[in-house]
Order: C-alpha cells, then sequence, then structure tokens
C-alpha cells in the first residue's frame, strides 16, 4: 500500500512539474485533471475547470465535433487524436486561441476508460516560424527585384538560385541552369579551372574571388562576352558550404570610361594642337611679315621677289594648317547666327553635285518646319564639305551621298549615355554614305588630328578634326556610326531654338559680294580633293558653274562633252598621264580661244621654265585667297571676250 501511495505522490510531482501541459478527462469529456503547466496556458485556474467538460477549451469547429468524436471512437475504435497525435488550437480563457500539439492516450479506471493529454503550446515555434517566412520573402523580394545578378551555387558548382536579373544578364531562364555546373555561365578562359580552384580553395583557403570580389568576363546564353564585377560570399548550410555570388554588369561603365578616356584624349590633343598652333603662328608671322619685306624691297630682281612670293605662299598654307589646328582645338573665332540648315545644304548640294565625282548621287531630306540653328554658316559649310570629300574616297565604286537634317531633343537620359552632351534643343545633321565603312581601329581614332587613312600627299589628316572641333566649340555634339562594308554616318548636333522654325514665306536672303562675278562656266582640273572643293565653292559662291575633273584626262572628256565651257582652271602637276601643260596642248589644238589658267602648289619658276614661250603664262599660285582668285578670273574671261576669244598662250610641252 504504502508503494502504491508512494507511485501516486511520484507521478503526482511529475504531473504538477511538467513543463507541458496535462489534462485528464473522462469518457464524457469532464475533465478529471488540470495540471499547473494547463493553468498557464489557458489561464484558468484548475478549480474553475474540474468537472466540467473539456470543450470549454476548445474553439469553434473542434468544440462541436468533440462529443460525436468521443462518442465515435467508443463505439467503434476509430482514432483521430487518441493515439497518434496532431496540431489543434485551444482556447483560453479571454477567447483567445493559441496553436497546440496535442498528445492523447487512453487508459482504464475500473471499467471506464480515462484520456491523458499533453499539450505542448506551439506559440513561439509558430511565431519563429511565421519570422522565418517573413524573412524568406523579404529575401526572395530582396533578390527577385535586385538590379545585380544573384547567383547561388554549392561546393560542386551546381547552381541553386538564379535570380531575373541573372535571367536578364545572361539570357536563360532559371529552368534552364537550376542544377546544372555554373561553368556554363563562363568563357574558357575561367571555366577551364573553376573546379579546381573550389577544390583548391576547399584544400587550402586560398581566396582569389571568394571574399574579395574582382572583375571577370562572363557568356551569355548565345555566346556573346560581357565585363562583369562578381563578389563571391560563403556561407554554411549544415555542414556543407554554400557560395553566394552577386554580379554586376559592367558593360555601360566600361563604355562611360571609354568614352571619358577618349574625351580626355581628344582635350588633352586639343591643348596640345592650340599651343602648337599658338606658337606656330607667331613663327609664321615673323616668316610671312618679313617676307613680305623682302618682295618690296627686292622688287628691283624679280628673281628673289619670286623667292620672297614663294616664302609669303608657304607661310599662307602654314597658317591654313594652324587654322584648322585651332579648329580642332576650339579657339577659332565663329560668327553664329541663325542658320536655316535646310536652304545651306540645299546651296551645297548644288556644289557638291559639281564637285564630286559623277558616280556620287546626293540625296537630301528634311523635316518639316525645321528649326534653325545658331552656328557660324562658313564653318559649317566648311564641316560638310569636309565630310563630303571623305564620303566620296570611301566610295571608290559610286554610291549614295546622304544629308539629312531633322529637329531633336536629347534629354538626361541621352547625357548620362554621352558624357560631354548638354540636355536641349539640337539640329540632326547627317551625313551617310554607302562606302567601304570603318574598322573599330579607325573609327577610335577618325577625329584625331593628323590621323588619316589616305596615301601620303592625299590629305593632311585635319579635315575631321576640324569638324569635331567646330561642332565641340559651336557648343553641339557629334557622333559617328561605321562598320566595315555598311558604310558611314557623322551626325552633327547644331543647338537650335524651337521657337525659330523657318518661315516658309520669308523671302530668300540675297548675299551680296563686291567680288567680281559672273555666270560663265569654268572647268577645274585638280587632283587634291580639297583644294577641288575650295575652288568649286569659292567659284560657285561668285555664281560662276563649276565642273570638276580630277585628272588632265577627264578634264579633257568633259570638255568634249561640255562645249559650253567658257574657261579652264588647271593645276599643272598631277597624277595619271596628262598633266596640267598637256591638257593646255590639247585644248589649244581643239579650242584654240578657250582661255586657261594655271594653279600649282610648286614655285611658280619651277612650273613654268619648261614653257617654250616668252608670254607670261597665267597663273595662280596656291594657297590662293578667294579675292586673288575671283579677280585673275574676271579679267581672263573679260580679256577673251574683249579680244574676239583670242587663245590663252601655252607652252608646246615640257
Amino acid at each position: 500500500m504504502k508503494r502504491i501511495q508512494n507511485n501516486e505522490t511520484l507521478l503526482k510531482a511529475v504531473v504538477e512539474t511538467a513543463v507541458d501541459g496535462v489534462i485528464l478527462i473522462d469518457a464524457r469529456g469532464t475533465i478529471l485533471v488540470f495540471n499547473p503547466a494547463c493553468e498557464h496556458l489557458f489561464g484558468y485556474r484548475s478549480e474553475e475547470v474540474l468537472g466540467k467538460n473539456v470543450k470549454c477549451l476548445m474553439p469553434s469547429p473542434y468544440q462541436e465535433g468533440h462529443d460525436s468524436y468521443l462518442s465515435n471512437y467508443l463505439r467503434t475504435g476509430e482514432a483521430r487524436i487518441i493515439g497518434i497525435g496532431r496540431e489543434v488550437l485551444g482556447q483560453r480563457k479571454d477567447g483567445s486561441t493559441f496553436p497546440m500539439d496535442l498528445s492523447v492516450g487512453e487508459d482504464r479506471a475500473g471499467d471506464e476508460p480515462v484520456f491523458v493529454g499533453i499539450i505542448h503550446d506551439l506559440s513561439q515555434r509558430h511565431q519563429a516560424e511565421q519570422e522565418l517566412r517573413e524573412s524568406e520573402a523579404r529575401l526572395r523580394a530582396v533578390v527577385s527585384t535586385a538590379v545585380d545578378g544573384v547567383i547561388l551555387i554549392d561546393t560542386k558548382g551546381s547552381i541553386l538560385m538564379f535570380n531575373p536579373a541573372c535571367e536578364r544578364l545572361f539570357g536563360y531562364q532559371l529552368h534552364e541552369v537550376i542544377g546544372r555546373n555554373v561553368k556554363m555561365l563562363m568563357p574558357a578562359m575561367y571555366s577551364d579551372h573553376h573546379d579546381q580552384y573550389i577544390s583548391n580553395y576547399q584544400r587550402t583557403g586560398e581566396a582569389k574571388i571568394i571574399g574579395i570580389g574582382r572583375e571577370v568576363v562572363a557568356r551569355r546564353k548565345d555566346g556573346t562576352e560581357f565585363p562583369m564585377e562578381l563578389s563571391v560570399g560563403e556561407a554554411k548550410q549544415q555542414a556543407d558550404s554554400i557560395y553566394v555570388g552577386v554580379i554586376r554588369d559592367l558593360t555601360e561603365r566600361k563604355k562611360t570610361e571609354k568614352q571619358l578616356v577618349q574625351a580626355q584624349k581628344m582635350e588633352a590633343v586639343g591643348h596640345l594642337s592650340g599651343g602648337i598652333a599658338h606658337d606656330f603662328n607667331n613663327l609664321l608671322t615673323v616668316i610671312i611679315g618679313g617676307a613680305e619685306s623682302l618682295q618690296h624691297t627686292l622688287k628691283p630682281r624679280p628673281d628673289l621677289e619670286a623667292i620672297a612670293s614663294n616664302i609669303v605662299a608657304a607661310g599662307e598654307r602654314g597658317a591654313e594648317l594652324t587654322q584648322r589646328l585651332l579648329a580642332f582645338s576650339r579657339r577659332q573665332m565663329l560668327q553664329p547666327i541663325d542658320v536655316d540648315c535646310s536652304q545651306l545644304v540645299e546651296h551645297m548640294r548644288l556644289l557638291l553635285s559639281r564637285m564630286l565625282r559623277e558616280n556620287i548621287r546626293i540625296d537630301t531630306h528634311f523635316d518639316d518646319d525645321l528649326w534653325l540653328a545658331y552656328v557660324d554658316p562658313a564653318q559649317l559649310e566648311s564641316a560638310l564639305l569636309n565630310l563630303a570629300i571623305n564620303s566620296q574616297d570611301a566610295m571608290p565604286d559610286g554610291g549614295i551621298l546622304t544629308i539629312s537634317a531633322a529637329n531633336i531633343t536629347l534629354d538626361e537620359a541621352y547625357k548620362e549615355a554621352q558624357l560631354e552632351v548638354q540636355p536641349g534643343n539640337y539640329i540632326s545633321l547627317g551625313v551617310t554614305d554607302t562606302g567601304e565603312g570603318m574598322t573599330p581601329e579607325v573609327r577610335a581614332r577618325v577625329f584625331e588630328p593628323f590621323f588619316t587613312t589616305k596615301e601620303v600627299g592625299k590629305g593632311s589628316g585635319l579635315g575631321l578634326s576640324m569638324v569635331y572641333g567646330f561642332v565641340k566649340q559651336s557648343g553641339g555634339h557629334l557622333t559617328l556610326y561605321s562598320e566595315p562594308g555598311l558604310g558611314t554616318t557623322v551626325r552633327l548636333y547644331l543647338p537650335a531654338d524651337p521657337s525659330l522654325a523657318k518661315r516658309q514665306s520669308e523671302p530668300e536672303r540675297v548675299h551680296t559680294s563686291l567680288l567680281p562675278s559672273g555666270k560663265e562656266t569654268i572647268l577645274v582640273v585638280e587632283d587634291d580633293s580639297f583644294v577641288r572643293a575650295h575652288a568649286t565653292l569659292s567659284l560657285g559662291s561668285l555664281g560662276y558653274k563649276v565642273v570638276t575633273a580630277e585628272d588632265g584626262a577627264k578634264g579633257l572628256k568633259l570638255l568634249r562633252e561640255n562645249p559650253d565651257i567658257d574657261l579652264v582652271f588647271t593645276d599643272i602637276v598631277m597624277p595619271g598621264t596628262m598633266s596640267g601643260w598637256q591638257l593646255a596642248e590639247a585644248i589649244k589644238v581643239e579650242w584654240p580661244d578657250l582661255p586657261v589658267l594655271f594653279t600649282s602648289g610648286y614655285a611658280q619658276e619651277s612650273v613654268t621654265r619648261y614653257s617654250q614661250i616668252d608670254a607670261p603664262i597665267p597663273f595662280i599660285n596656291k594657297p590662293y585667297r578667294k579675292p586673288q582668285l575671283a579677280k585673275q578670273i574676271r579679267e581672263m574671261l573679260d580679256l577673251a571676250a574683249s579680244k574676239g576669244g583670242e587663245s590663252t598662250p601655252v607652252p608646246d610641252g615640257l
């Protein structure tokens, strides 16, 4: 008996001190035992519930189904909780509910069954699970919406996580990469050593990326590669390591850095060019000034005076080169006005059609209600001329030269992509050819001064640099698009004001000049494309109709095709089988009354000494000025007209 009493005492102590709730009910659901842990869980004192039905501790719908469940179990033995246990809800005295794990066992008290319930409060576990779920949800949201790619791999390199940013960066969908080795995202230079790197890190702890990060190259699904910044961290999942990689696409940053380096380089070269031009102009001032003084002093000595003249001419040519250097360095004097670009381009189109080869077709396209650009019109004409000449050189077999003008507004987004651009309104003036295009190496240097792909003697390499400097100094922007075999487009963005749209009703401005002018037709024969263009523009602006040829043979062909030519203006030394002298000899035979004006970059004595006649040869030295050319041309045409077409004397041969 004493032993039984001791056991009961021991059992009571266990029940009373148990952390989990212990409740005893009979077959009718009446509460027989309600330990202190139950009091704490439910908020009832034991005397408040002893003798009451256990349903008072249950919320709906458990409460309504409890009696039927007990009777059904006693009748059929079908157990839903008894001997099994499950998670249910308990109801406190204050009506609140809480999750609990309920395990129920059955025993006998005489002939009556009794049921013992062990109750474990799940509130803290549920709270922890909820916090974990919320934390995971926040983490998923961060990873899913992150701009940077986030990738998770295991120690074997298998991909466990691949966020949407990674899908955009690499071009793979999630299901295409999960479970596959991360090497699929690497070019060969990295993938061949990846497994070895991971195993070496696990063995030695030597980190090359993990915990450090560095710039690497990644491979997209389509096989293209892009630069990225990769930061890798290590975490533990149970006993194994997992690695989290954060990937930042560096494509745009690299592009911006390249633009910045190019801009800095061009700025540095511009400063250097400007300094050289400034100092060189000082030297030229002394050279030309001294030579002009010698010219005046040496008038009694024509041979020495000619030498001084050559010095002046060379100095003037040097001055032209320094002017282009100043244009590139943005230190030239500009005279900007409101310019109707469509009118200017149409005027240029007529001149270019005479200047460019016959197999070059010129097309123009303009926006309606084109704004007025605020630029120096003379410099803009010179820029278009340089671009047209380069386009012609890129189309040796002929092609199409398209000049277009459109209104455009550059916003902040464009400024982010192009560092030197200010947002605002611009005229977009594009010059496009169907020529050979440029390689990336040429594109990178095409606007640098003295850089040229032409043969030696075919260009100074300053034409496009002048265009660059003019646009930049005008507050504009310049872009170039070119691929080998796909032609080239150079686009000038010139400052404009939308309130200054051209008005169709306005009469065209009449440009007047005090220089001698005319309406006759002149054939210009010149192998240097820039000089040919200069002569064409100068004569065209004086009212003359101009026809051009790049060598003597083509000049002679044009003469036979155009009987209305009134004067030939030809270079003397030209490549090919027919020099300027030989062209003049042929003209003397077929058109004895046609005047011929000679020019050369060589000294006059050097090219005229081969003349077999005593009469003076009509000659103008390069570099010639527009007033000088206008005066010489007009005098020769008037003289020919007054003499009834008396021919210009030409040498008999070289």
